[in-house]
């Protein structure tokens, strides 16, 4: 069976739609209205490997932040979902990804237990529509709302742009390498159940 999860979140401030296959070959049809957002998020699905149609209207005349935390947030919930239990997964992940002088790096543990540590060094105060400080933002409520733990940092680098698209590949890798099926049944950890997560 595909590990899979369709969610909606609908407030004064946004309306996103989510439909998230893990099981994919990277196919992505996303919308979230600010251009580099779309990117970074295609970016990481298709080097995960996940399948993604992401699909938000939200209130840009106010600024990029309610749809960008939106965005990042009910990702998170869908890959939260899509891997019920926890069975059978490898759990932790790492990845790390150049783009040209760039260097990132991502740790993953698909714990039940959310944390993020998250820092990209990046300098200007926007990349596109897409303000610098919600860039660390997004990859911070998905981990959250994921319920995993995430380390990701920027190596080195001198364009923003670079070092923003860079950490989302690293962190593809990273997810990528936690959520493959090891071919059995069990929860990855000694407690038996991952925490976070129901048994």
């Amino acid at each position: 069976m595909k590990r899979q999860a369709r969610l909606e979140r609908q407030t004064r401030e946004t309306r996103v739609v989510v439909v998230l296959c893990l099981d994919g070959e990277g196919r992505c049809t996303v919308d979230t209205g600010i251009g580099f957002l779309d990117h970074l998020l295609e970016a990481l699905c298709l080097h995960a490997g996940f399948d993604l149609e992401l699909e938000c209207a939200g209130d840009l005349q106010v600024d990029d932040h309610h749809t960008a935390e939106d965005c990042a947030l009910l990702l998170g919930s869908a890959l939260d979902r899509a891997l019920g239990e926890r069975r059978g997964i490898a759990r932790f992940g790492t990845g790390m990804a150049p783009l040209d002088e760039s260097l990132a790096r991502a740790v993953v543990d698909i714990s039940g237990r959310p944390s993020a540590h998250i820092d990209l060094g990046l300098g200007r105060e926007q990349l596109g529509r897409l303000a610098c400080e919600n860039v660390e933002h997004v990859f911070r409520s998905l981990a959250i709302a994921a319920q995993c733990t995430l380390h990701l940092d920027v190596l080195r680098g001198e364009n923003d742009h670079h070092r923003a698209e860079a950490a989302a590949k690293a962190l593809a890798l990273a997810l990528r390498q936690a959520v493959a099926r090891r071919g059995d049944e069990r929860v990855p950890s000694t407690k038996g159940v991952l925490t976070g997560v129901e048994s």
